[in-house]
């Protein structure tokens, strides 16, 4: 080859490379992902069980990637302002949704018109765990275990009260009421801690938490747990039997996970994957997990996808058993 071409050879691969660089959908240009400063989206106040989750993922997706991630807490309608938000952000991998796959499905049918189709506007991108919510009661209480608890909700009648802080806890309850043939009302919360004092003081009959804030608090001697509203006993979590054994058929094992804009580029979003199966396998990470009652999970973003769809029509059945309106 002559000196002559050599230099239009070099000449022509610096163009394609400037030109790589300057198109946002050119697979040169994704290679270097990320190189930015990444956003997680929480659609729970600072310092709920939902944040603490998602900090804790931003820190550890934050030193495998080199990259700095921070939190920006969204709360508001179930989810919804949270999903929405990144649904319409730019597909390019900065902005990424890490939630309760579970919650973010029952939306579907606990809004007569949801703002988005979140099987349509969000894209799969990794599992984080499996995570049930529970039934809990003051430490003191006199209620040791679930058939009590449908006593005493039967003895007191339609003046039993129940607390709820996310979706999945207000389905569990309605659920587990329907079942038992037992009522109470629900007292909506914020978020865990703005609970405590109506669950310790007595106020509540029972509530139906989060297990990071669940566990937190049984730790702190305040709270009794009664159960999980998995089919079976978690693995992390043995001592807590499922509601299930009680003879009521709930079967309600929630799960989180990652999301993104739908039209989020392949190469992108399993970078993403990768970055947190490198999280995922950490034994801290399913030491954090374990602590909070799940179990780590992982899949593929084909996997994401799926059970998302899976779990929208499963709870279309859990929103009509309990007899939820719909917002």
């Amino acid at each position: 080859m002559t000196e002559r071409h050599l230099k239009l050879t070099r000449r022509t691969l610096l163009a394609a490379a400037t030109m790589a660089a300057v198109l946002p959908g050119v697979s040169f240009a994704q290679s270097s992902y990320p190189s930015a400063t990444i956003t997680f989206v929480c659609a729970f106040p600072a310092g709920s069980g939902a944040d603490v989750l998602v900090r804790f993922f931003s820190e550890k997706v934050a030193a495998v990637s080199k990259q700095t991630v921070i939190v920006e807490n969204k709360p508001g309608a179930n989810g919804n302002i949270a999903a929405e938000y990144v649904s319409r952000a730019k597909p390019d991998g900065y902005t990424v949704y890490v939630h309760s796959g579970t919650s973010t499905a029952a939306n579907m049918s606990l809004f007569k018109k949801p703002s988005i189709d979140v099987t349509q506007a969000l894209r799969g991108v990794q599992f984080i765990n499996k995570q049930p919510f529970m039934i809990a009661v003051a430490a003191d209480s006199p209620i040791k275990d679930m058939k009590q608890l449908t006593e005493h909700l039967k003895a007191k009648g339609g003046d039993a009260t129940y607390g709820s802080t996310a979706t999945s806890g207000k389905v569990l309850a309605e659920v587990y009421l329907q079942l038992a043939g037992v009522s109470a009302t629900e007292v909506a919360y914020k978020t865990g801690p703005d609970s405590l004092n109506d669950i310790t003081s007595g106020q509540l009959d029972f509530a139906a938490l989060d297990p990071v804030f669940a566990l937190s608090q049984q730790r702190e001697g305040r709270l009794r747990l009664l159960a999980v509203g998995s089919p079976q006993r978690m693995k992390s979590t043995p001592e807590i039997p499922a509601v299930k054994e009680y003879g009521l058929n709930v079967d309600q094992l929630g799960w989180w996970g990652v999301f993104v804009p739908a039209k989020t580029p392949d190469d992108i979003v399993m970078k993403l994957n990768s970055l947190f199966q490198e999280v995922l396998d950490k034994p801290e990470t399913e030491a954090f997990l374990n602590k909070f009652g799940g179990d780590v999970y992982k899949g593929t973003p084909k996997e994401v996808d799926e059970l998302l769809v899976k779990t929208v029509e499963e709870w279309r059945g859990y929103v009509a058993l309990a007899k939820i309106p719909q917002n």
